[in-house]
């Protein structure tokens, strides 16, 4: 079901596509081994990083912090925006409206 959005579905998938991709072990999150992303391709690394971000989405309607490899995304219902945390320090975020 995902989250409640009034952005553009599309501008939001690739905010939270080019969020995934920051987190540096995203890929856990699809039970891959370093060695197996380090074998993809930058093509195939997007795809999965933009499925990893539909999964993420979908998975926020129902649980609102889920665990992406050393990263952490929080639905914010309050502020309209999907947070990223990546590892200790950094933070991004994907604005819904």
């Amino acid at each position: 079901m995902g989250v409640k959005h009034g952005r553009d579905y599309g501008d939001i998938l690739k905010d939270m596509t080019e969020a995934m991709q920051r987190i540096p072990d995203s890929y856990v999150f699809f039970e891959m081994e370093a060695e197996e992303w380090d074998r993809l391709g930058e093509s195939e690394r997007t795809e999965v990083s933009e499925a990893l971000a539909e999964d993420v989405f979908y998975g926020l309607g129902t649980e609102p912090v889920i665990e992406v490899g050393s990263g952490v995304v929080i639905y914010d219902k309050e502020n309209h925006r999907i947070n990223v945390l990546i590892g200790e320090e950094e933070l991004t975020f994907v604005s819904l409206i």
